[in-house]
């Protein structure tokens, strides 16, 4: 894949991959249509390497439509206009489609087909990239492998280790932005204390 041309036959080819539901790897088919979800340009210099969209990201189509987006922006202190901005924000989620929920009514993991499939050929359409932001475990493991830790909490503490690794794109290790890490929050006010920060120089660097 070379240039502008190839990510977007590679976005179109994406968008209309339907193997969670037509060909899975692992367990029963997606039981809903899948509408995979990506936000993807050659010239982003920040990604959002995400987790799987939930129900409000489903319907719309577009990434983090939903109250984590709106705690997402905050933290890196990014409009919508700019987070939008395909330009210079790339987001990549690990699965693309919306998992479903699980018995407790919440998400379940990403899909297992779709990393393999798609993550090491949309990367490879990515080269000015900088900076990867993993939210959440799923990413923390796919972009850190061995440098994560054995929990998230534990990954997330470790930041400035990571940060400090002469690996490019350098990585941001993140909680997801989830109501449901409000608890979590409370536990670690080092992350907004002393991290975003951080986050918010970097970003503001890369986008604007």
């Amino acid at each position: 894949m070379t240039g502008s041309d190839g990510l977007e036959a590679l976005l179109a080819e994406l968008r209309a991959c339907r193997i969670c539901r037509d060909a899975p790897s692992r367990g029963p088919p997606l039981p809903h249509e899948p509408r995979p979800v990506i936000q993807a340009s050659a010239t982003a210099r920040l990604c959002i390497a995400g987790q799987a969209p939930g129900t409000r990201v489903h319907a719309s189509g577009q990434p983090f439509t939903d109250p984590s987006g709106v705690r997402l922006r905050g933290w890196l202190g990014l409009d919508e206009g700019r987070f939008y901005d395909a330009a210079k924000v790339a987001i990549v989620p690990m699965g693309h489609c919306f998992p479903g929920l699980d018995a407790k009514g919440g998400d379940r993991p990403p899909r297992a087909e779709c990393a393999p499939a798609w993550r090491a050929r949309v990367f490879a359409g990515l080269p000015a990239v900088e900076l990867v932001l993993a939210i959440g475990r799923y990413a923390q493991l796919w972009h850190l492998r061995e440098a994560a830790a054995g929990t998230l909490s534990e990954t997330v503490a470790d930041w400035r280790a990571i940060w400090a690794r002469p690996d490019r794109p350098r990585i941001l290790p993140l909680p997801h932005p989830s109501w449901r890490n409000n608890a979590w929050l409370r536990r670690h006010p080092w992350f907004e204390a002393e991290l975003v920060p951080v986050l918010r120089r970097e970003v503001a660097r890369l986008v604007d």
